[in-house]
């Protein structure tokens, strides 16, 4: 064999291979440059190197190529698992940027509809996003955390699932009972109407990533969730961009979710958690009855939350509806920050609880939470008193600074919603969440009168201040029931 093979295909010219110091002499560097036997320079030749697809597009092009072989071997609960559980740094990370997508969905679509179609409609879709995140509570019914605090699976996953189709069916179906009690016209309507589509899916959604956070995978829960909600609102930007049409928006934001359901969610949890038992009647009987005292008990506490919406609704016009919600949305921050710290630990919470000789550790974990809480609340007081109200008229195109007074007690309001979610969830955990159902019913006999008297007697201004008194007398009813539960227990009741 001649030296240089090259020579029968260009018998003509010497190749000169540049490559770098250490590197294999086979391995030819791009940018290879040839001369003639003259000396005479020829066309340099650059062969381009293959480029190698981002970390987002090998997870997508990975999880797709999953998802294909699953759905044409027909068993998606087999597949072998390929996340790790107990990653608590994954968990707090991810988890927060879900529960940060699912917060800011609300404020960014609001922001996006007075954009493009003004306040007063921004307000329609507001009113319509309240009626949808009051029922999403009974499509939830109460079950995530009863879910993710049930550590040795005496319900199967069946049931869970069950139930939750059950109860997505009853919230669709009340919503549209809802919207033709109201009388509202074909447009308002059709909004409506597609944001508890959108709300349905969302509360079908969460059964699949409780399943995740029961087996100890709540980072991939979160991502879930965030998937959702950037579909969502990448869905219902573009189309009323194109459109002006809200309720033409309001269904691509559901066929968004509903996407993000069926490619992401479903299979990712049945994927990475093990095979489930069968589904019982008694199981999802058990559910019903057990989490019943859980769903009056969320239902009443946002029913509370939103009389103030719907006394305005009947008093004032729809674009108050979207001073109040913006108002707001830096309030419900403060629960969400405060979810970030300890919806990741409920599992570990009921850990604590079961062993008996780390009760006082656990009172002590709660005390110290609701510090954690109060220091929240008053750093998001600093930030409104700032900068905050002047961002939130840039946001929005409108002017908050005549509410600077109103927005301090959203504030407050916040801080005490994020108690009371606080200890809802503790609750749970002591599995006594039976006992404070009247409690809600207490405080929402309550909030009705005196919303309806403060919102006809001072408009948004009562609507604001009847909020914080109910969600206050709230809050102090739970901190008692907590103390007589703990009492109880310590005494062996």
């Amino acid at each position: 064999m001649p030296a240089n093979p090259f020579k029968r295909l260009m018998p003509k010219r010497e190749v000169t291979t540049v490559r770098a110091a250490g590197s294999s002499p086979r391995t030819p560097r791009y940018g290879v440059e040839t001369r003639g036997k003259r000396g005479g320079k020829s066309k340099s030749r650059t062969q381009a190197p293959d480029k190698q697809p981002g970390l987002l597009a090998r997870a997508v092009n990975d999880w797709w190529n999953r998802l294909i072989t699953a759905v044409f071997g027909g068993k998606f609960s087999e597949q072998t698992e390929q996340y790790l559980a107990h990653q608590t740094k994954r968990d707090y990370v991810c988890n927060t940027i879900g529960q940060a997508a699912w917060g800011m969905l609300f404020p960014l679509l609001t922001m996006v509809a007075t954009w493009f179609v003004g306040a007063e409609q921004a307000g329609l879709f507001s009113m319509a996003f309240t009626v949808g995140t009051l029922l999403l509570f009974l499509a939830n019914y109460g079950v995530r955390t009863y879910q993710v605090s049930d550590l040795d699976d005496m319900r199967s996953f069946f049931d869970y699932q069950i139930n939750r189709f059950i109860t997505c069916a009853a919230m669709l179906l009340v919503g549209w009972m809802w919207c033709k009690f109201r009388g509202y016209d074909g447009y308002m309507f059709s909004i409506c109407m597609g944001v508890l589509v959108f709300r349905a899916v969302d509360g079908l959604a969460d059964v699949y990533e409780g399943r995740l956070q029961q087996k100890d995978k709540l980072y991939l829960a979160g991502l879930s969730q965030a998937a959702r909600c950037v579909l969502g609102i990448v869905a219902f930007t573009l189309v009323l961009l194109v459109t002006r049409n809200l309720a033409v928006a309001s269904f691509a934001m559901a066929v968004g979710a509903v996407a993000s359901l069926v490619l992401l969610t479903v299979p990712l949890a049945y994927f990475e958690t093990e095979k489930s038992l069968p589904a019982t009647l008694r199981g999802v009987k058990d559910l019903f009855v057990e989490c019943f005292p859980l769903f009056v008990a969320l239902f009443l506490y946002n029913l509370i939350d939103s009389v103030p919406k719907f006394a305005m609704e009947g008093a004032l016009s729809y674009d108050n509806q979207l001073y109040y919600n913006a108002m707001y949305f830096p309030a419900h921050s403060i629960l969400m920050v405060a979810g970030f710290i300890y919806k990741p630990q409920l599992v570990r919470l009921a850990r604590i609880w079961d062993n008996p000789e780390h009760h006082r550790r656990f009172d002590l974990l709660v005390l110290a939470m609701v510090g954690v809480i109060a220091l929240i609340t008053g750093g998001m007081a600093l930030v409104m008193g700032t900068v905050g109200i002047p961002l939130m008229s840039f946001m929005y195109g409108l002017d908050f600074e005549q509410f600077r007074g109103l927005c301090l007690v959203m504030v407050g309001t916040g801080g005490v919603c994020a108690c009371i979610d606080f200890l809802y969830q503790i609750i749970t955990v002591l599995r006594a969440q039976g006992e404070v159902s009247k409690l809600y019913l207490i405080a929402f006999a309550f909030a009705v009168p005196v919303a309806m008297l403060l919102v006809n007697f001072a408009g948004l201004a009562g609507a604001v201040v009847s909020s914080l008194v109910s969600m206050a007398i709230l809050l102090v009813l739970l901190v008692m029931e907590y103390f007589g539960i703990r009492r109880r227990m310590s005494r062996g009741y």
